[in-house]
């Protein structure tokens, strides 16, 4: 089957030899051959390739200039040392179910076509889901030109150094138009589905989320010199902030992390001049989430106050709650359960960011989840076992017939 082998040309791109982790960030070595990856397998297939101003690709089955197409697909690109799963299962599939569509004679009736959207993990320049966001208009050309890698690399540098043109980057209205619905097939990053018997699910809505930087300002000095009573140590107000963080999502049935940390200077035997940390927080509802980081915040200006150490919060990205298409939802529902003959798949929300959650404004999007029996994501220990993985293959294939072949 084509998903075996695409899953084995694509295991050992990015993928570090010590971690068994893939370190496939926006814009690198790694990325680019996962990107060649995807052409390759657009090329196999004789479908019309292209990539967009703002750097995604697209493989398209049809005219897509007629528009109403259906489009599914995912991203490459990963966390450090993620999994082999997060993105790459929904590309993958994409490809392996329009193989299954074409070798059963299927008549397209739409335009069908595969993305792999650009820097969805943020993992390189700290914001999540730069390709479908410039897509989308949901960031600025000037805001993008504004992120910086940790060596100080902008993104405008390094889409040039990877053969892109910067200056292209910025809303794409005319190709969103194009897109008549949106499916995107994803691991799922928790148990919900590992608790059922059910291999696949559908999405209903993803939790509003957001990141948040914490700059709390002391004074360098020795470490082995300085009394204690004298110090403005920055250490210790953040990492009380991380305690209270954890105690601010708990009793409000929330997550918040400080997965993040820099210290300057960094040193071994000196105390820090300023300790800079993420915070990444999601609820199920907006009203939850924001009283879950104005406690976290209260609390860091307290501990702050109380070591004489000065606090900067600003608030680098947040997305509200995405409420899947309900139509296509229950479109999606109905041709899984094949207007009953199969039983219900069960529909279920998440906390984690995807693509199809930033699409979900400009045009009807959907998700598929396969199922994670571990739960574990954004890690190497992320799973699937290949019959969920080819169960999904055939979910999405089901959806792609009945929303493009009809």
């Amino acid at each position: 089957m084509s998903f075996h082998r695409m899953w084995r040309d694509l295991a050992p791109l990015g993928r570090d030899p010590r971690t068994g982790g893939y370190r496939r960030h926006a814009w690198t070595p790694a990325d680019a051959e996962c990107r060649a990856w995807f052409r390759a397998e657009a090329e196999r297939r004789a479908l019309a390739y292209e990539v967009d101003r703002n750097g995604n690709q697209w493989a398209w089955h049809g005219d897509p200039t007629v528009g109403d197409a259906v489009v599914t697909g995912s991203h490459l690109d990963s966390v450090p040392d993620g999994g082999a799963f997060d993105g790459p299962l929904g590309v993958v599939s994409a490809f392996a179910a329009l193989d299954e569509l074409l070798s059963r004679g299927a008549r397209f009736t739409r335009p069908l076509g595969i993305v792999n959207f650009g820097d969805e993990e943020g993992a390189r320049f700290g914001l999540a889901c730069v390709g479908s966001r410039l897509t989308a208009g949901h960031l600025t050309r000037e805001q993008a030109f504004a992120l910086t890698d940790a060596d100080g690399t902008t993104l405008p540098a390094a889409l040039a150094a990877a053969g892109h043109d910067p200056e292209a980057i910025g809303p794409d209205p005319e190709r969103l138009a194009r897109i008549g619905a949106f499916v995107e097939l994803h691991v799922e990053q928790g148990r919900a589905l590992d608790l059922t018997d059910h291999p696949v699910g559908v999405a209903a809505a993803i939790w509003p989320h957001g990141r948040w930087r914490f700059d709390f300002h002391g004074e360098a000095n020795h470490a082995g010199t300085t009394r204690l009573a004298d110090r403005r140590d920055p250490m210790l107000p953040y990492a009380a902030t991380v305690l209270a963080a954890r105690e601010a999502a708990r009793s409000a049935g929330a997550v918040a992390t400080f997965g993040k940390v820099a210290v300057e200077p960094n040193g071994v035997n000196a105390v820090p001049s300023l300790v800079r940390g993420w915070l990444d927080s999601r609820a199920a509802d907006r009203t939850t989430l924001d009283r879950v980081v104005s406690a976290v915040e209260r609390a860091a200006r307290d501990h702050a106050d109380r070591h004489r150490v000065r606090l900067a919060v600003t608030r680098e990205s947040f997305t509200p709650v995405v409420e899947f298409a309900h139509a296509l939802r229950d479109e999606l529902g109905r041709l899984l359960t094949r207007d009953g003959t199969r039983p219900p798949v069960p529909v279920l929300a998440t906390g984690a960011g995807h693509d199809a959650g930033i699409l979900a404004g400009s045009v009807p999007t959907a998700m598929l989840f396969v199922r994670n029996p571990t739960g574990v994501s954004h890690s190497p220990a992320e799973r699937a076992t290949e019959d969920d993985c080819l169960a999904g293959v055939a979910a999405l294939t089901d959806v792609l017939e009945g929303l493009a072949c009809r």
